[in-house]
């Protein structure tokens, strides 16, 4: 059985084990997420289910009538292939308590947005020399070839760096809080702080 659930992530702490080590872990708050729609291979061509978290205070109308049969405006709505051994309806609510502790999870998210950086803090590269009164210690210098004359398409340059997605895989969850709708896994996730993450199983 497939596993998913909407989160946002809350930061990071850390707890000591059964060992006694400390675990660095990230605090996600999981749902409570409600089904809003359901695709079937007859209408859709595949399955999937759509899930919502959240609540729109001023919803409009394409968005009231879109979850009419869930009961519940989503703020924030994603959608999740599924199998044939997942049964749910519009309005069924998916909340942490379908993981277990000890379980392995892939999560995807938007990393850090940081604007237009340049090529040592997007790629990494090394400076130049500084003696001498060197003026370009932190250009990225040549950039071509003399044969064909122009820059090659995909040269590591100066531009923006971030928001991308990005999926981590095989996190292990520590615990699961299932009165507080939150999970806590080890090692740090994709984005900032309140950032909205896909937990899948």
């Amino acid at each position: 059985m497939s596993k998913f659930i909407l989160g946002k992530k809350i930061g990071m702490t850390s707890i000591i084990n059964e060992d006694g080590n400390l675990v660095p872990v990230t605090v996600i708050e999981a749902g409570p997420c409600v089904v809003t729609q359901v695709k079937g291979v007859e209408k859709d061509g595949y399955k999937a289910l759509q899930i919502g978290i959240g609540t729109e205070k001023k919803p409009n109308k394409p968005l009231t009538g879109h979850t009419k049969k869930s009961g519940v405006a989503s703020k924030t709505l994603k959608e999740f292939r599924i199998g044939d051994d997942i049964e749910m309806k519009e309005g069924d609510i998916v909340d942490v308590s379908i993981f277990e502790k000890g379980e392995k999870v892939k999560i995807a998210g938007n990393i850090k947005a940081k604007g237009f950086q340049g090529g040592i803090k997007r790629w990494g590269f090394k400076s130049h020399p500084a003696g001498h009164g060197h003026p370009q210690q932190r250009r990225v210098g040549s950039i071509g070839s003399g044969y064909p004359q122009h820059v090659f398409k995909g040269k590591k340059m100066p531009g923006r760096c971030g928001p991308d997605r990005k999926t981590i895989l095989g996190l292990t969850i520590v615990d699961v809080d299932v009165k507080n709708n939150l999970l806590l896994v080890k090692g740090s996730v994709p984005g900032v702080k309140g950032r909205l993450l896909e937990i899948r199983g």
